[in-house]
């Protein structure tokens, strides 16, 4: 169970806030079931009320600072995700999306950047749904690396391609 004040991953709704725990006062709630009253950090949704033993939608703990830089000096080595039925790109992209794991979000964004080049190299935008999609991913793993890393959501991809040059003139 997570504790009030906590910062968790909540679905697609990204990093939120614990801000109570407790039982609902409302009708067709069961009064003795204990719900989290949850606050997205990153949007402008309300509160979000959810039974602690929700087993439908992923909630799990922001990373540690430590896990957010080990996942960032491999980022490298993660590869992106393979789309092989175009048919399918969307619900492929959803399910994926829905695993709430960090290196998942960082595969999506990897296969739609190289999409993106692909397309600019043709003279063609990228499909508003691989947009929404990227859009999605950054928004999920740039808020939960903000957390862990206690900085400005703003400055994470600097801060990747910082520590990723860093890394780089190590190994030369």
């Amino acid at each position: 169970m997570f504790r009030k004040g906590e910062y968790i991953i909540y679905g697609n709704s990204g990093v939120c806030e614990v801000i109570d725990i407790g039982t609902m006062n409302m009708s067709g709630a069961a009064k003795e079931k204990l719900y989290y009253t949850l606050l997205p950090i990153y949007s402008n949704s309300s509160r979000i009320y959810t039974p602690v033993d929700n087993d439908k939608i992923v909630m799990r703990e922001v990373l540690s600072k430590e896990e957010a830089l080990a996942f960032i000096g491999q980022i490298d080595e993660i590869e992106p995700l393979r789309v092989s039925d175009e048919k399918n790109r969307e619900e492929i992209y959803s399910q994926t999306m829905r695993t709430c794991s960090h290196v998942e979000w960082a595969r999506v964004m990897k296969a739609l950047y190289l999409r993106q080049k692909s397309r600019l190299e043709g003279g063609k935008r990228l499909a508003s749904v691989d947009e929404r999609y990227l859009r999605m991913a950054e928004d999920n793993l740039y808020g939960e690396l903000a957390v862990a890393l206690n900085i400005e959501k703003e400055d994470v991809e600097h801060f990747i391609v910082e520590h990723m040059e860093e890394k780089s003139k190590v190994m030369v």
